[in-house]
């Protein structure tokens, strides 16, 4: 266990990056808050009697060293990560640490991929993109469902959310995405993203119990068309998600998540349905829980503890599902996730 190093949570008082803080001490890490706004790490810090605060700006590089400084790790929660990912990545080199982030902007893991990968590697350094619900738990869940496989035609992704309420760094985010894109959508097929202006059809995918079939938004894409195909060789890569979630994310005016629980969780329920195909063969695996952005917690934080205790595959900029045992590292998230595989 790396239980009582320091690990540092850049974006620590954002939605997501609380339910990280609360979850490194329950593991026993010692987090170190940073992120831009000086008041608001203040406040979080008031909640945490003795952590320490470190205001950083992803403009300001030597601002960023201090907030590494002596730090196990780094935690980036702080989007748009088109705008912040590579200052905290060049921040990690310098102070020779791995970085885990949550990232689920498609064009900001890829650049992570394009921009990193080979002064990782020489590095040594652990690079873990897209260590959340988007990307990362999804790419997890398809390198499980593969098992000895080394190919495979097509993977789906399916996300039955009962709702989605977003944050106000997910309308963020997107924003960012949708002016990157010129306002068009992307897609993989063909081993390649492709951006298109299609209208997404509306069909219905068959979850498994207890969710049972639903209307779902194909290709509603999200970062497993970049973390996936980042390691496995599958051509084509579709996600799905529920229309009631599509619509709630998507209207302006939906509000942000409402706390229902003690650990700060909503009531928003999830289940991800991954199907491979190889031939006329397909495995499954999935995977159930409550909140998106909590569950991310436990996704990033296990990443960190197996980089520092060096249960990993690889260096330099690698996926949850290249970097770690797919299946044990699903394994560990009991009771955060129920999972099931099925062939």
């Amino acid at each position: 266990m790396a239980a009582g190093q320091t690990v540092t949570v850049y974006g620590a008082y954002g939605h997501t990056g609380r339910f990280v803080v609360a979850h490194l001490r329950e593991r026993g890490f010692v987090p170190v808050l940073s992120g831009r706004d000086a008041h608001k790490l203040k406040e979080l810090a008031d909640e945490y009697p003795g952590v320490e605060v470190r205001p950083a700006s992803v403009d300001d590089p030597a601002s960023l060293d201090r907030a590494l400084a002596g730090a196990a790790a780094v935690i980036n929660c702080a989007g748009p990560f088109a705008t912040t990912a590579a200052p905290a990545i060049e921040a990690a080199l310098r102070a020779g640490i791995p970085y885990v982030d949550v990232a689920a902007e498609i064009e900001a893991n890829a650049d992570t991929f394009a921009q990193f990968a080979d002064r990782a590697r020489d590095a040594g350094t652990a690079i873990v993109p897209a260590m959340a619900f988007y990307g990362g738990l999804g790419d997890l869940l398809a390198t499980a469902a593969m098992g000895d496989w080394t190919e495979a035609d097509e993977a789906h992704i399916a996300y039955g959310l009962n709702g989605w309420a977003p944050t106000d760094g997910t309308r963020a985010a997107g924003k960012v995405s949708v002016e990157r894109r010129n306002g068009r959508r992307v897609r993989f097929t063909k081993g390649r993203l492709e951006y298109h202006n299609d209208d997404l059809p509306t069909l219905q995918w068959p979850f498994p119990d207890p969710l049972g079939p639903r209307d779902v938004v194909g290709e509603f894409t999200m970062a497993d068309v970049v973390t996936v195909p980042s390691h496995l060789p599958i051509p084509e890569v579709r996600t799905y998600m529920t229309t009631e979630a599509a619509r709630g994310v998507s209207a302006p005016d939906t509000p942000t998540p409402t706390a229902v629980d003690e650990h700060g969780r909503s009531a928003q329920t999830f289940l991800v349905d991954v199907v491979v195909r190889l031939g006329g063969t397909e495995r499954r695996a999935v995977a159930v829980g409550q909140d998106i952005y909590a569950v991310t917690a436990p996704l990033a934080v296990e990443a960190v503890d197996r980089v520092l205790t060096g249960r990993t595959r690889t260096v330099g900029v690698a996926s949850a599902g290249e970097m770690f045992d797919a299946a044990d590292f699903l394994r560990s998230l009991s009771p955060h996730i129920a999972l099931e595989l099925r062939s």
